[in-house]
């Protein structure tokens, strides 16, 4: 499938396909999307000062620079776990303007750390953040009870239904700890109520620029749905 860089517009970049019509981040703003979704309605909104994060869809690893940029300011000790089935090429991440775009340019090494680290391995980001990458499809996640946060930043419904579906989401569920989160850019209808059937607790938030809302689901009920 033919991909190209894009120039979003808050001047950040982001992966383009145009035959789907469907970009990694959002055309209106990666940058902006990222900090509103996943940051600002997902990361802020937990107190603890560890936090175990479950990224769907690591793509170009913007959500995790952005999260370990916070947690140097925040005093945060994250353990990362970004799954991918598809990860990005070197050639196209030698175009992404992530690190200047954040002024974080003391920190360009962290972000191709990121990428160079190798795949299903713990790594020592640096003393406060751990990073593990699994090449792995969405539908094989089978973790329990571990994770504080998910970002849930999969290609949209549109493109890829099977990725919105209660199958998926309960698999979100049972990953998460009792109060957990997951925060998502999608507020369709059909993805609330595939969420909300298996047990999740679902909000509507302002979204992202030009985006009316997102959604955040919560984890309340301490009984976990019977799998399918």
């Amino acid at each position: 499938m033919k991909r190209e860089i894009i120039i979003t517009s808050d001047g950040s970049t982001t992966v383009h396909l145009p035959d789907w019509n469907e970009q990694y981040h959002s055309k209106h703003g990666a940058i902006q999307e990222a900090y509103h979704v996943f940051i600002k309605n997902g990361l802020e909104t937990i107190s603890n000062t560890q936090i175990n994060i479950l990224e769907i869809g690591l793509g170009t690893g913007l959500n995790c620079f952005i999260t370990f940029l916070e947690a140097q300011k925040n005093l945060k000790y994250i353990d990362y776990t970004g799954v991918e089935a598809y990860p990005i090429q070197n050639d196209e991440l030698e175009k992404l303007n992530f690190v200047a775009k954040l002024e974080a340019t003391k920190h360009m090494a962290i972000f191709d750390k990121i990428h160079q680290s190798s795949w299903n391995k713990k790594h020592e980001i640096t003393s406060n953040f751990i990073l593990t990458k699994r090449k792995q499809f969405f539908s094989d996640i089978n973790d329990e009870n571990y994770f504080d946060l998910i970002y849930f930043d999969a290609f949209g419904a549109r493109v890829q239904p099977e990725l919105w579906t209660e199958t998926i989401f309960l698999k979100m569920f049972n990953a998460l700890k009792f109060n957990g989160v997951l925060v998502t850019y999608s507020a369709k209808g059909s993805v609330r109520r595939a969420m909300e059937s298996v047990g999740f607790l679902v909000e509507r938030l302002p979204g992202p620029p030009r985006k009316r809302e997102m959604l955040r689901a919560t984890k309340k009920t301490i009984i976990i749905p019977l799998k399918p």
